[in-house]
C-alpha cells in the first residue's frame, strides 16, 4: 500500500501576483481548497506563512474561520512556515528565530494552534536553521528529497518512502519527512490538463509495493490552480476546471485500495518501521544548501539575482545591525525585517510590488536610522614605524612583525602571496601561475585579491591592469590604492594592512553610474597547495544557524560557481550570515570576513584535486 500525503503552499506574497488580485486568489485558488477538504474529508495539508493568514485574515475572515474549523475537526491540517517566507540559509540567526516565533504568534492567534510540522521555506536548507524549528517546537521538517538525494548517491532509493531524521549542528535533530518536486510537478501537469487521469495513475503506481511505504502526493503551490500568477509566456491558457480535476484524482484515489490519504503529520508514526528514522544529513561540501526542483533554482536566486537583491539584502543587514544595537526594541520592528527579508521581493516580484518593497523599506530606514557603511578613507596620521615597504619591479612588498603581503602592481593589485609569520614560513595564499598545474584543464593564471565581470556577449572585465599604486598610513594601517578604468566607469581599488594583526583587507568601490547585467565576482582567494593538506581540507562557515557548518571539500572535484544555463551562472553557495568564512586543515586556517552591510555577498567554494595536489578557491559573489 502507498500512503499518500499533500501539503498545499499558500502564498499571498507571491512575486507576480499584485495585490489588487489577493482576492481572486482567495476565491479562485483558497476557497477550492477548503471546499475540497469538507466535501470529501480529505486530510490534506495547508501551509501558509503568519503574513499570508493576516492578509487573508483582513480580506476574508471567513476563509480564516473556515481552515480553523476545519483544523480543530481534524478533517484538516495546518503546516507552518514562520512569519514571513524567508530564506533561512540567507538570513542571521536571530532573524530566523524571529520568524519562526513570530509565526507561532500569528498561527495562535488567528487558528489558536500550534502546528506539528513546518515546511522549509522555498525548500533551502541548512543543518544550521534546524535548531531554530525544534526551538520553536515542531516536531518534524518537510523537505525536497530530490536534491538531497543527487547530492548522496550513496543513499538507497528506498530511502524516500519513510520519515527519517535530518540532523542539524551540535547533535540537534529532528524528524524528517519528505517532499518531491518531479511527483509534485506531475501533479500539476494532471490539475493543467497536460497529462490524462490514465496518464497520471501509472506514475503513482510504480511506487507501490508489498511492503507500506508514505509518499508525497503534493507539496507546492496553491495559487497555480485556477489562475495564472503571470510569470512565464508558457503558462498554460486552461485557467478554469484545475480544481475539478484535481478533485475528480482525489475522489478516484480515496477508492482505490492500493493508496490511502493520510495527514501529512500521520506519516511521524512511521519513524519505528525499518528503514526509517535514520539519522542523515542533507548537506554536502558540493551543495552546501540544498534548494528545491531543478539546479537553477539555488541559493543565489534569492541573494544576487532580482531587480536589486544585493541592494535590498545589505539594507536589511544595516536594519538588523540597528536593532540588534537598540535599546528600544519592539516586536513590530523585528517582524517589518523579516517581512522585507521575504524571498518574494527578490524573484520575479512586479514593477507596482517593488515600488510598494522600496517605499516600505524607505519609511522604515528612516525610523531606525541605518548606519552607511564605513568609508574607505580615514583621518591620515603620520608613521611608517611598523611597515617596511619596497618595491622591485612588478612586485610591492610590504612587511609588518606579523604578516608579510606580496602585492602584483602590473596585475592591479593582486595578491601574489601573504604569509602570517605566526603560522608558517610559507604563503597561506597566493597567485598560482600559469604552468603551476601540468593538467592543461588548468592551464591559466589563478589570482588571488581580484574582481571579474561577465556581461553576455561582452568580454571578462577584471582589474587586472598595470596601475600607479598609491599608499598611505590611515589609523593603524597602511592603504594602498590603485584606480582602474573599466568601459563601465572607474573602479577604486584599496588594501589595508593591518599594522599589528596579521591582517589585510580589500575594499571596492564601484564608480559606475549603472549596474550592467552580469555576474561579478569579487574577492578571489586562492589557497596555497603546498601548504594545507588535501586529506583533511576544509571550509566553514554560518548558513542561518546559531553555529557554524563544517565540510570537508573531500576526494571529488565541486564547484558552487558551475553555471547552471545561459541565465543562471552558478550552482550554489554560502549564506555567511555571520560574516565569516574559514577555510584550512587540522593545523593552519585562515578566516576571510565580509562585511555584509556594505554589500550582503554570497561565498563560493572551487576545489579539485590536480596533479596530486589540489586547486581550491574562495570566492563572492555580488
Amino acid at each position: 500500500m502507498l500512503k499518500l500525503y499533500s501539503v498545499f503552499h499558500l502564498n499571498l506574497a507571491f512575486s507576480s501576483i499584485e495585490e489588487k488580485q489577493w482576492p481572486q486568489v482567495i476565491h479562485h485558488c483558497y476557497w477550492p481548497l477548503l471546499r475540497l477538504i469538507r466535501d470529501y474529508n480529505l486530510p490534506l495539508g495547508i501551509e501558509a506563512s503568519g503574513f499570508t493568514l493576516e492578509v487573508i485574515n483582513r480580506l476574508d475572515p471567513a476563509w480564516v474561520k473556515e481552515l480553523k474549523q476545519l483544523c480543530h475537526t481534524g478533517m484538516a491540517e495546518f503546516v507552518g512556515s514562520g512569519y514571513s517566507q524567508l530564506i533561512g540559509p540567507l538570513v542571521p540567526s536571530e532573524v530566523n528565530r524571529w520568524n519562526q516565533q513570530l509565526g507561532l504568534d500569528c498561527y495562535q492567534q488567528l487558528l489558536n494552534l500550534r502546528p506539528q510540522l513546518a515546511l522549509v521555506n522555498e525548500q533551502a536548507f541548512s543543518a544550521g536553521i534546524v535548531s531554530h524549528y525544534s526551538d520553536a517546537g515542531y516536531a518534524g521538517l518537510i523537505m525536497e528529497w530530490d536534491n538531497p538525494a543527487h547530492g548522496h548517491p550513496e543513499w538507497p532509493v528506498d530511502l524516500r518512502y519513510l520519515p527519517q531524521r535530518v540532523n542539524g549542528l551540535a547533535g540537534g535533530s529532528l524528524p524528517l519527512i519528505w517532499n518531491m518536486s518531479l511527483p509534485f510537478q506531475q501533479f500539476q501537469r494532471y490539475a493543467h490538463g497536460e497529462l490524462s487521469l490514465d496518464g497520471y495513475l501509472p506514475l503513482l503506481e510504480k511506487h507501490l509495493a508489498e511492503e507500506i511505504r508514505v509518499f508525497s502526493l503534493y507539496g507546492n503551490d496553491a495559487e497555480i490552480f485556477d489562475f495564472r500568477p503571470g510569470r512565464f509566456a508558457t503558462e498554460s491558457v486552461q485557467v478554469e476546471g484545475e480544481w475539478q480535476r484535481i478533485e475528480v484524482l482525489y475522489q478516484r484515489l480515496q477508492t482505490d485500495p492500493c493508496f490511502m490519504l493520510i495527514k501529512p503529520s500521520d506519516v511521524l508514526s512511521a519513524l519505528d518501521l525499518p528503514g526509517a528514522g535514520g539519522a542523515i544529513d542533507l548537506q554536502t561540501s558540493a551543495q552546501p544548501v540544498p534548494v528545491k526542483k531543478q539546479p537553477k533554482y539555488n541559493i543565489t536566486r534569492w541573494a544576487v539575482t532580482g531587480r536589486d537583491d544585493l541592494g535590498l539584502n545589505t539594507a536589511c543587514w544595516q536594519l538588523y545591525e540597528l536593532l540588534k544595537e537598540s535599546k528600544n526594541l519592539k516586536e513590530h520592528d523585528w517582524k517589518e525585517l523579516c517581512y522585507l527579508w521575504s524571498s518574494d521581493f527578490r524573484t520575479h516580484i512586479t514593477s507596482n510590488r517593488w515600488q510598494g518593497v522600496q517605499e516600505r523599506l524607505t519609511a522604515f530606514q528612516r525610523k531606525v536610522k541605518p548606519r552607511l557603511p564605513v568609508a574607505l578613507s580615514k583621518k591620515t596620521v603620520n608613521g611608517l614605524d611598523h611597515f617596511v615597504v619596497k618595491q622591485e619591479g612588478a612586485f610591492l612588498d610590504i612587511e609588518t612583525p606579523s604578516q608579510h603581503l606580496r602585492l602584483n602592481c602590473y596585475r592591479g593589485l593582486v595578491i601574489e602571496s601573504w604569509r602570517n609569520k605566526k603560522l608558517s614560513e610559507q604563503p597561506l595564499i597566493k597567485t598560482l601561475p600559469h604552468g603551476y598545474f601540468d593538467d592543461i584543464h588548468f592551464g591559466a593564471d589563478y589570482y588571488t585579491g581580484h574582481f571579474v565581470l561577465e556581461v553576455p556577449g561582452q568580454h571578462k572585465i577584471t582589474d587586472l591592469t598595470t596601475g600607479a599604486p598609491r599608499w598611505e598610513i590611515i589609523e593603524d594601517s597602511l592603504v594602498v590604492s590603485v584606480e582602474v578604468d573599466t568601459p563601465f566607469g572607474r573602479v577604486r581599488k584599496e588594501i589595508l594592512i593591518d599594522s599589528l594583526n596579521p591582517e589585510f583587507g580589500i575594499a571596492y568601490r564601484f564608480c559606475w553610474p549603472n549596474c550592467p547585467n552580469g555576474t561579478l565576482r569579487v574577492g578571489h582567494v586562492t589557497l596555497n597547495p603546498e601548504l594545507f593538506h588535501h586529506e583533511n581540507l576544509f571550509y566553514r562557515t554560518h548558513n542561518g544557524g546559531e553555529t557554524a557548518e563544517t565540510f570537508y571539500m573531500g576526494n571529488s572535484p565541486f564547484n558552487h560557481l558551475a553555471p547552471v544555463s545561459t541565465l543562471v551562472s552558478s550552482a550554489d553557495g554560502l549564506g555567511v550570515t555571520a560574516g565569516v568564512v574559514e577555510i584550512g586543515d587540522d593545523r593552519h586556517s585562515l578566516l576571510v570576513t565580509v562585511d555584509k552591510c556594505s554589500a550582503a555577498l554570497t561565498g563560493h567554494i572551487v576545489y579539485a584535486p590536480v596533479d596530486r595536489r589540489y586547486f581550491s578557491r574562495l570566492i563572492f559573489s555580488a
